[in-house]
């Protein structure tokens, strides 16, 4: 045996007897990444908000300073729009688990079992596509005399056109397939003979389903949420391209980014700090677990 040969045995011989060290090192490279990129990034960006900008140059100055949060809390536009994504968030995270409960529903319990995987899967579809694709899809489904024109025309109105539904609708189809997964298998993992016990003891449809069904997959559109949520606060692409007139949060970033750096970074700690507070609420309700 070579000599190499024989230092790899003894490592793997070394690493097979400690486990601890084996974990050590494989999750060593994904930690330092999770820190120096990630929360480094995020440190970076908590900090610049701190600075200010030469109003003559534009340059970022870097002097301690409050002056951009002090804005933030203070400029009447900027609370407005911060309640408006957050607003826009909920709107879409509510659509897609109203949505998302009778299609999963039908997917995991009503369809034939040799069709569920091809529903599924049929569900999952629109994510392997483009996202411009889609957004611009429906701008030109609601545009005017676009096909949410000629579909409502008859019945005498038009399509939403471009602005705050505009931009709630888009979002809710990007990510309706985050929600409908969990509920999904939350679903199928629902065993059946707790709707059958329930119908048993003279429970009523709606009865099984909000004292049965709901608070078994309401950990489930929890953690749906968490992702409906998050990426409709974060989003800016959507509302400037079906959204008119619409600023969100995600825009102030972007128009502050060239002009202004350290206003773009504390505007840009104002959904991190919403999500953060939005985990901890949902942490509650056990959907953390079911991610």
């Amino acid at each position: 045996m070579t000599p190499v040969a024989r230092t790899v045995g003894r490592l793997a011989g070394a690493l097979h007897r400690h486990p601890r060290l084996r974990l050590t090192l494989l999750l060593t490279a994904p930690l330092l990444w999770l820190a120096v990129l990630y929360l480094g990034s995020l440190t970076v960006l908590f900090v610049s908000a701190f600075w200010t900008t030469d109003s003559f140059t534009s340059q970022v100055v870097k002097v301690w300073s409050t002056d951009n949060f002090h804005a933030l809390l203070t400029t009447p536009v900027y609370r407005q729009v911060v309640v408006r994504s957050v607003a826009v968030a909920l709107a879409v995270t509510a659509l897609c688990a109203v949505i998302a409960f009778p299609l999963a529903f039908y997917t995991a319990r009503v369809a034939k079992p040799r069709w569920r995987p091809l529903l599924v899967v049929a569900i999952l579809t629109p994510l392997w596509a483009s996202y411009l694709v889609k957004v611009y899809a429906w701008r030109l489904i609601l545009s005017e005399g676009g096909l949410a024109d000629w579909m409502l025309g008859p019945f005498g109105t038009g399509g939403p056109g471009f602005g705050l539904p505009a931009t709630v609708l888009t979002l809710t189809y990007l990510w309706l397939p985050y929600m409908v997964l969990p509920i999904h298998t939350a679903l199928a993992q629902l065993p059946s003979g707790l709707l059958d016990a329930s119908a048993d003891l003279g429970a009523r449809s709606w009865r099984t389903f909000r004292s049965v069904v709901l608070p078994l997959v309401l950990p489930s559109v929890a953690a749906g949420s968490i992702f409906t949520f998050s990426l409709s606060l974060g989003d800016y692409i959507t509302v400037q391209i079906v959204g008119g007139k619409t600023q969100l949060i995600g825009n102030l970033v972007y128009a502050n980014i060239e002009l202004n750096l350290p206003m773009a970074a504390a505007l840009g700690t104002v959904p991190v700090v919403v999500i953060v507070l939005y985990l901890l609420v949902m942490r509650r309700t056990g959907a953390l677990s079911s991610l």
